[in-house]
């Protein structure tokens, strides 16, 4: 398995380390609800450097990620950033990822770890008519996820960066604890945080004094609950080839404008993503969703929210049965009751 620049920081700290998408990552430290607490209440921090880092440079870069994207690239400017979808052209997507605007001509584009080779394939398959230069820079950077409500505050003394001033998906540079960095105000736990990219090189040097602040480290166990209660989709979860993202809350990403797939993504999606509240069984993906007798879906994530302190998920329904307010869960041959809720499940 891959090992991020981290991993020795991990070991250090006692993490214990899974598989994930080719990688071997810290799952938890202290434990899943004490770090899920910490970003929810105070501050904590994710080694998110398996992700990939791909730059698009050149007078044609902005077409390119115009054609192969569904929302607007042309209204960043540089300094800023904004969530986006790499589409199919069957109605479904190769990846949901973060595009920054790092300066005239020039962006960032950050996917997820195990679509790294899937996604630069597409790309560069589809590049070849535009002006544009690529360069998968996935192995050059340290990417940590500072994640909570004092994230700014925790880190602002230590940086010549106004942090407290920074607005939502800014994207700029600065020096903290002596690092030469980049910070995005972005995140994916539901809470205020920064994502702050550094060299590889240096990337355990900064992990180690972020932990002398007092950051705590969490693992891709609290990560996954915190996004669920946040209502955040993953992707080969709630997003897949084959999955309409528009089946989804997120039909704020596609805009009108020419881009790959949007034949199919104009069409109605079959199924839409619904929320679930259960009492007392947790659920996990695949589980089957009826109503009455039917099977109408399946659960996409779920998990006992450690925030709300009852079982959360988040399902895909056929379109017909979604509007209703009572459902079923089969739980190893036994169903169980599940009220559909609105996602998010929590808000800060």
């Amino acid at each position: 398995m891959k090992k991020t620049p981290l991993h020795a920081a991990h070991l250090r700290s006692g993490a214990r380390m899974v598989p994930f998408g080719g990688w071997d990552m810290p799952v938890q430290y202290a434990g899943l609800k004490a770090e899920h607490q910490a970003v929810r209440e105070n501050v904590g921090m994710f080694d998110v450097s398996h992700m990939g880092q791909f730059r698009f440079s050149g007078a044609g870069a902005l077409d390119f990620l115009q054609y192969v994207t569904p929302n607007d690239v042309s209204k960043l400017k540089p300094g800023r950033a904004h969530y986006n979808w790499l589409p199919n052209d069957q109605g479904g997507l190769v990846d949901d990822i973060f595009i920054y605007q790092a300066g005239e001509q020039e962006y960032l584009m950050v996917v997820n770890a195990g679509n790294i080779a899937k996604d630069w394939e597409h790309l560069q398959a589809l590049a070849g008519d535009y002006d544009v230069q690529m360069t998968d820079e996935s192995d050059q950077w340290v990417l940590i996820a500072v994640q909570g409500p004092k994230a700014a505050e925790t880190l602002d003394p230590h940086t010549d960066a106004d942090l407290i001033a920074a607005k939502r998906n800014s994207f700029f540079a600065g020096r903290l604890l002596d690092h030469d960095v980049f910070f995005a105000r972005t995140g994916y736990t539901g809470e205020d945080g920064f994502e702050v990219f550094v060299k590889a090189d240096e990337g355990e040097a900064l992990w180690d004094a972020l932990v002398t602040l007092g950051i705590t480290p969490a693992g891709l166990g609290a990560r996954d609950t915190l996004r669920l209660e946040a209502g955040f989709p993953l992707y080969g979860h709630e997003f897949g080839d084959n999955i309409h993202p528009l089946s989804s809350t997120y039909s704020w990403v596609v805009k009108d404008k020419p881009y790959l797939g949007r034949a199919k993504m104009d069409e109605a999606p079959r199924q839409k993503l619904i929320g679930l509240k259960l009492d007392k069984i947790p659920v996990r993906e695949g589980y089957l969703v009826y109503q009455g007798a039917e099977n109408v879906g399946q659960v996409t994530s779920g998990s006992t929210s450690p925030t709300l302190g009852h079982p959360i998920a988040m399902a895909l329904v056929d379109a017909n049965a979604a509007d209703s307010e009572q459902f079923e869960v089969e739980v190893r041959g036994k169903r169980h009751p599940a009220e559909r809720v609105e996602i998010p499940f929590y808000k800060k």
